[in-house]
């Protein structure tokens, strides 16, 4: 007999809300402050290279070499801009501490049209909600800033569980916040790995966000598939008959 749906875990970046504008122009618009012009495309290039770097060599925000969340982003931020030509130390911690600083405002983020609707219909088939999410320590306060705070029962943040999706740990972490059996736990995410397949392995009802339709090229059954949020609590409802 399959155990009843008690829970739905959820993503937060690109599932439920995403960055406002590119990160050219956000630090395109901080370094104005200090009377600096630089180029977004100039910016953006720099920053993927530096990201790609920083993942790679201090994952999940470096927790494990003595990094956090913090010391992290405003190292990939100094970096980035020094590879645009910005060479003095006391301009480069300024500007990357408020940038930081800056990306717990809501004025930064856009919450997806269909995110609030579908976190309340959940509710309202009596689930819990709680977070499962690759972010740092900034998220409970943006996710109250941006309105959808008061939805969770709890948050678990890779930066504070230290370690990040796919592994299963972070799951493990979340699931012992709910209380209950993998199987009587949903998560919805739009990241093939660390989302749908990650949880799926553990035995909790993942479902895969496409909102791009990209997930055609995927083996992701028709049933376990999003095109946008509005779909959920419908597809959770079935589940629960």
């Amino acid at each position: 007999m399959r155990a009843p749906l008690r829970w739905v875990l959820w993503d937060v970046k690109d599932t439920l809300l995403k960055v406002r504008t590119s990160v050219g122009e956000q630090y395109c618009k901080e370094v104005q402050r200090v009377g600096l012009n630089l180029s977004p495309v100039e910016i953006d290039a720099a920053f993927r290279q530096v990201y790609r770097h920083y993942a790679s060599r201090y994952p999940n925000y470096g927790i494990r070499q003595g990094l956090n969340g913090q010391s992290w982003w405003t190292g990939v931020v100094k970096n980035t801009l020094s590879q645009c030509g910005v060479q003095e130390p006391a301009l480069l911690n300024t500007v990357a501490n408020n940038l930081y600083h800056n990306f717990s405002n809501a004025e930064n983020w856009e919450v997806f049209a269909d995110s609030k609707a579908a976190l309340e219909g959940c509710s309202s088939l009596g689930l819990k909600l709680g977070v499962v999410s690759n972010f740092d320590s900034r998220l409970e306060a943006i996710l109250r800033t941006c309105g959808l705070l008061s939805h969770f029962s709890f948050l678990v943040t890779s930066e504070e569980a230290g370690v990040a999706k796919p592994s299963p740990a972070i799951f493990n972490q979340a699931l012992h916040k709910c209380g209950v059996p993998a199987d009587s736990v949903a998560h919805i995410g739009d990241h093939y790995v660390n989302d749908y397949l990650a949880s799926r392995s553990l035995g909790i009802h993942g479902f895969l966000l496409d909102r791009h339709n990209h997930s055609n090229q995927l083996d992701v059954p028709q049933e376990h598939w999003l095109s946008s949020l509005e779909e959920l609590p419908s597809r959770l409802q079935q589940q629960m008959s």
